[in-house]
């Protein structure tokens, strides 16, 4: 993963340490709370229903183990003993006092960590694919061209305050493991017939109240023109979008008033002013990015393993988990391990302490130090042997993450909802616990194969309910939580936007629901066809008498 030079050092210790001074005059009475919100929203901490919570950045979803078990620490000294991994790649701790937060932030800068910009009007996060590096499916790192935009965009003073939130996924391989075009601006990183390199650029999608799968507004940008490019997009965002009603500020509202061809000619011509010489990446800048980069060391091993062959033969358990959690990798002798965070009656994108430090333990020993976040509140261990994937697996199973039910029913993406979360109308936990346990049978789960089942709190969508499979959307009706279901959504690449299946249910009712519209899909599916493939064919109104017309 890219390593910290002492710029990068020392910028943290200095956050840090003015953040310490405004926790400090906020604790003195000397600020009051509207003055320190836009402070502490800036470096992630949030004012929730309990207590205040700390989102941490981790960039594009890379950690080393020496990170993880920081955050571990950080859960046991300062949280209840666990934090939540959510769908930009962050980890958040929920039950914060405010006089630790600057320890916290310095705790966290001690190892490159930090929490900046994981709120507020700005640039967050940039997501990425969490297989980068790892799969042969991509034409370039995408995590190098993430650590360029962090590097840009880190307290940009012109792009610091925005009209709202600002969010940024690349991914280089035709499988979108990033929700990209949902995003406010998807970077889709191609390849030319010549070989150059370049992005396919897409600009105003998103979710929340009026959800949109952005549009493509130039098909292919060469990379070494990116950061013009994306300040041109930032301009006339920041000029344009609206300041007058935060349910209207996003990207995505600009980009549908104006038509994405009017967009688009806007930014080429505020392109056309900007100069490149100043505004883009030196070619030597990108070659110290790339290079700081730790290469991974992989062996040459034969592209069967024995021992993992083996271990499949013999354990049926092994070789469930096999089918579902483990992934091809470029490097023969070597695969892709994804771990779930969705076991039984656990909170989806939930790790405790103990769990971080056993992953930091594999990460260490088995992988190269390298551990990722995934968009679906899951980790990934990138570059595992086959020979020790039946190590890998017994150790994961004794620490209660070796569920096999990567992209199955019971991998559900869930915000905190309103066990959590001050803006929620509903809760989402118990809700994502109820199906897990009407599928808790793993054969039936498999028949029912890949089925994306997505869980928002509130109309704002931090659950991604909007292209889920099979959405659920929590709704207060005069003091009740009732759930809207949707169906036909996708966050992959071939994003789609799901459709209202009719009234909403109360809670006692959800779990039942999505087993008759499985019940409805395994009925008339063709070989091969996922839920999705299904309700594409034939439409809501199969799906809506199976759910309906019973409890009619």
């Amino acid at each position: 993963m890219y390593q910290y030079d002492l710029i990068d050092k020392e910028f943290l210790a200095d956050r840090s340490a003015e953040f310490r001074g405004q926790v400090a005059r906020r604790l003195s009475g000397e600020l009051t709370e509207d003055q320190f919100k836009p402070l502490r929203l800036m470096n992630g901490l949030y004012l929730q229903l309990h207590a205040y919570m700390l989102r941490v950045a981790i960039p594009y979803g890379s950690l080393n183990p020496t990170q993880a078990r920081r955050l571990a620490q950080i859960a046991r000294d300062y949280d209840k003993g666990y934090g939540h991994f959510t769908t930009r790649q962050n980890i958040q701790f929920n039950w914060i006092k405010l006089k630790d937060a600057p320890e916290i932030l310095d705790k966290l800068a001690e190892v490159d960590l930090h929490a900046i910009q994981t709120s507020g009007n700005c640039i967050r996060n940039t997501t990425s694919d969490p297989y980068a590096g790892a799969t042969a499916e991509e034409v370039d790192d995408p995590r190098v061209w993430c650590e360029v935009i962090r590097q840009w965009s880190t307290l940009h003073p012109e792009f610091s305050f925005l009209p709202r939130k600002f969010k940024i996924a690349i991914t280089a391989s035709a499988k979108d493991r990033t929700a990209a075009k949902v995003h406010d601006i998807g970077l889709l990183l191609r390849q030319g017939r010549d070989g150059q390199l370049g992005f396919e650029v897409i600009v105003g999608g998103g979710q929340g109240r009026t959800p949109y799968v952005g549009p493509t507004i130039k098909q292919f940008l060469p990379t070494d023109r990116l950061l013009s490019y994306l300040e041109a997009i930032l301009r006339v965002y920041n000029r344009h979008g609206r300041r007058d009603n935060i349910y209207k500020a996003r990207i995505k509202i600009l980009v549908a008033a104006l038509g994405a061809e009017e967009f688009a000619r806007q930014v080429e011509e505020e392109w056309s002013k900007i100069d490149a010489a100043r505004a883009d990446l030196p070619a030597s800048e990108l070659a110290r990015i790339r290079a700081a980069f730790a290469k991974t060391p992989f062996e040459t091993l034969p592209a069967r393993s024995e021992a993992f062959e083996t271990a499949k033969a013999n354990d049926p358990a092994f070789a469930r988990f096999v089918r579902n959690n483990v992934r091809a990798h470029k490097q023969p002798g070597y695969a892709i391990v994804e771990i779930s965070l969705k076991a039984q009656e656990q909170t989806p994108g939930d790790a405790s302490a103990d769990q971080l430090d056993v992953v930091a333990d594999l990460a260490e020993r088995y992988g190269f130090n390298d551990l990722r976040v995934t968009h679906a509140q899951n980790l990934v261990l990138p570059h595992i042997k086959l020979d020790d994937l039946p190590t890998v697996f017994a150790a994961l199973q004794t620490a209660n993450l070796a569920t096999p039910n990567i992209d199955l029913v019971s991998d559900i993406i869930a915000c905190p909802g309103l066990d959590y979360c001050a803006l929620a109308n509903a809760r989402a936990i118990p809700i994502a616990q109820d199906i897990a346990r009407q599928f808790a049978d793993l054969d039936r789960a498999e028949q029912v194969g890949e089925l994306k089942i997505k869980i928002s709190g509130c109309i704002n969508a931090c659950g991604h309910h909007h292209v889920a499979h099979i959405g659920i959307l929590g709704v207060d009706k005069k003091g009740e939580e009732f759930y809207q279901l949707s169906l036909g959504g996708s966050g992959a690449e071939d994003a789609s936007i799901g459709k209202i299946l009719g009234p909403a249910l109360p809670a006692d009712k959800v779990a039942t629901a999505v087993d008759q519209l499985v019940g409805a899909y395994l009925a008339v599916r063709t070989d091969g066809e996922r839920f999705l493939d299904t309700y594409r064919r034939l439409g809501l109104e199969p799906f809506k008498e199976a759910v309906y017309a019973q409890a009619d």
